[in-house]
């Protein structure tokens, strides 16, 4: 099948990867900034990222916010927003993984609006100006340091939305992958499975003959996957360059293209973060094999080209390549059924299957043709 090639790509954010990565923000912020410098649970204190970066900051005025979740909540961002209105901010710092990227951008467009917050986040609110943003990454997995795309969720009404903030897009990102000596095994195995699904969800649909989209997202999967496979390699410098890059180019925008992408199993996972507080990385593990199970006709033959390309599989059926996904989430300790995440509660998928509905997302069409039938047995798979 061919198919018409319309797209507009622009990714104007500048990466500097390497080992001194970090001397790199003088000259990226301006020298009269005052800054806002948000992190996570305080772990760069400890591995001497804070140093780092405050150091190279100079004489800049830095306000810090420290606390921002794993999966990041409006309760605590619009904490945020309030320090940074009331010091008059002007650069927001994001310095941590996906979820400060994710706060930073939040912040950096909630700061310049009057409103409640949350109106963003449910494009009630849709931001034309957002405060400057920079991230230095400590934890690669989601590539959300170059892109548009951010993910809160309302503690108060268990809601996780992604939402898209092309202003708050980062000016730049600063990858140093010596950063990731000090990070623990569960972090490393689920940034591989995050970045993977990011790829699948641009691929794994049905062939249109886009040889380059095809050609990349095979390379960064086979990448994830020589990274799974040499997992014992994990405190080795050029491991950790690879999966630093290999996480970023999964979701900065280019694997997805002009081709027809699919994100059916992020919509469906994000639920069993929002009510259960399960690591992303594996709520993705648990939903995509029961959703391919599912919809195993409509994407046969990119499962078969899947199954060559990434695997090596000779002459691989779609089922084979499922078996494949399944033992690569196998050896990195993933959970393949909610269960075995330690959640075993008799009305769970029904528990998620409201919350999909109740977002909108139980019926969502795309190239499977994917109805609210469809998803709850997909749920049922994955959670029942």
């Amino acid at each position: 099948m061919t198919h018409r090639f319309e797209f507009s790509y622009h990714n104007p954010t500048q990466i500097v990867f390497g080992t001194n990565a970090f001397a790199a923000l003088d000259s990226l912020i301006p020298q009269d900034a005052k800054v806002l410098l948000l992190y996570g649970g305080g772990s760069i204190k400890h591995n001497g990222v804070h140093a780092q970066v405050t150091a190279a900051l100079g004489q800049r005025e830095i306000v810090e916010f420290g606390g921002v979740e794993p999966n990041p909540t409006l309760e605590t961002l619009t904490a945020a927003v309030d320090r940074a209105k009331a010091a008059k901010i002007d650069f927001v710092l994001g310095v941590g993984g996906g979820s400060v990227s994710d706060g930073a951008k939040f912040v950096a467009s909630a700061a310049c609006y009057d409103g409640d917050g949350w109106d963003i986040v449910k494009g009630l609110h849709v931001p034309s100006s957002a405060l400057p943003v920079g991230i230095v990454l400590t934890l690669p997995a989601t590539g959300s340091e170059s892109n548009a795309a951010a993910v809160v969720t309302r503690k108060a009404s268990l809601e996780k939305r992604v939402f898209y903030v092309p202003p708050a897009r980062p000016r730049f990102a600063l990858l140093n992958p010596d950063v990731m000596h000090s990070l623990p095994d569960r972090q490393l195995e689920n940034g591989i499975v995050d970045a993977f699904v990011h790829v699948c969800e641009q691929y794994l649909t049905h062939p249109v003959g886009a040889l380059v989209q095809d050609g990349y997202a095979e390379a960064v999967m086979k990448a994830l996957k020589t990274l799974a496979d040499t997992f014992e390699q994990r405190r080795t410098t050029g491991w950790q360059q690879n999966l630093m890059w290999a996480a970023n180019q999964a979701l900065c925008g280019i694997i997805g293209v002009g081709v027809p992408t699919d994100w059916i199993t992020h919509r469906i996972a994000v639920e069993l973060t929002a009510l259960w507080d399960i690591d992303h990385g594996r709520t993705l593990a648990i939903i995509q094999p029961a959703l391919l199970k599912e919809l195993i006709e409509a994407k046969r033959a990119k499962l078969v080209q899947m199954g060559q390309a990434v695997f090596g599989l000779p002459q691989p059926s779609a089922e084979d390549t499922i078996a494949a996904i399944e033992a690569l989430y196998r050896s990195l300790s993933m959970p393949l059924h909610l269960r075995e995440a330690g959640i075993d509660e008799a009305d769970a998928a029904e528990r998620v299957f409201a919350a999909v509905k109740a977002h909108g997302n139980a019926a969502l069409g795309t190239h499977a043709g994917v109805t609210e039938a469809i998803t709850a047995r997909i749920i049922q798979r994955a959670c029942a």
